[in-house]
């Protein structure tokens, strides 16, 4: 790939078996097709190489932990998890189209058909391809008032900003495909508590038992100022609150009648209103 990423020089210097081990692929089609059975690989789910033998990949999923074989024309292969080799546009977009991406994740893929000709496919409200074009000095641009030395500058570069771009470069195509595994079997937090039962013990039984249960027990989990406040409450919920006395005062309320009315006798109507003393 040329000075594609700028650590690909020393990888192929001398590809060792404990290289090859660490590949990453991801699935390109189901595997078996539904049409036959259930598939054991599903499209868009990744997969860590263990060893090749002829057309079949001895593979392990990094989303089931589940080890299998699978022909290698059902798999591409995905270096520093954004180039993808050999998947073509229309594969590109199925992929970015899957779930756990979203507006801003990317793809760098090489073309199936040359060797060293890449493009940036970007999910944005459609899918957005780039050709990456190459200079004979072997840089790469999309716009040529931008050039840089290798394909891991030009993706550093767009995270940052999209310059031009529909918008910037969130994270990798499928990159958190695998968050989600084993979320359901992990074990539920461990909560402790204590077993009183409170229903037949009066305010003052409480107040006294959190004041023992501070000195016979350190490793309770509730704190210090939780069981002073508990008991303070108590002791005022205990005390005496004062009562207040309630006196009625009368209040006249005088009725008054215009000349011109027949009105042949005026009343006075009486209205207690309350007054609270302490």
């Amino acid at each position: 790939m040329g000075n594609a990423v700028r650590s690909e020089a020393t990888n192929n210097a001398g590809n060792s078996p404990e290289q090859k081990e660490s590949e990453v692929l991801i699935v390109i089609n189901d595997y078996p097709s539904s049409n036959i059975s259930e598939p054991i690989f599903r499209t868009g789910e990744k997969l860590r190489l263990l060893s090749e033998e002829g057309c079949w990949l001895k593979v392990c999923s990094l989303l089931t932990a589940a080890e299998n074989y699978i022909p290698n024309n059902y798999v591409a292969k995905v270096y520093h998890s954004w180039l993808f080799e050999g998947v073509d546009r229309k594969k590109s977009e199925e992929l970015l189209f899957l779930p756990g991406n979203r507006i801003g994740s990317f793809m760098i893929r090489e073309s199936a058909r040359e060797k060293g000709v890449y493009c940036l496919s970007v999910r944005h409200r459609s899918i957005i391809h780039y050709r990456i074009f190459r200079l004979p000095n072997n840089w790469y641009y999309i716009s040529p008032r931008l050039t840089f030395q290798c394909l891991e500058d030009l993706v550093t570069h767009y995270s940052d900003l999209a310059d031009g771009l529909c918008c910037v470069l969130n994270a990798p195509c499928l990159a958190q495909s695998h968050n989600s595994v084993n979320i359901a079997s992990q074990a539920p937090p461990v909560v402790m508590r204590r077993n009183n039962n409170q229903k037949n013990m009066n305010s003052p039984q409480l107040e006294n038992q959190s004041t023992e249960d501070l000195q016979d027990d350190e490793d309770d989990q509730m704190s210090y100022g939780v069981r002073d406040s508990i008991a303070s409450y108590l002791s005022l919920a205990n005390s005496e609150v004062p009562s207040r006395k309630i006196t009625w005062t009368k209040k006249r309320k005088t009725m008054y009648a215009l000349p011109s009315q027949n009105c042949g006798q005026v009343t006075e109507e009486d209205r207690w209103t309350p007054h609270n003393e302490a």
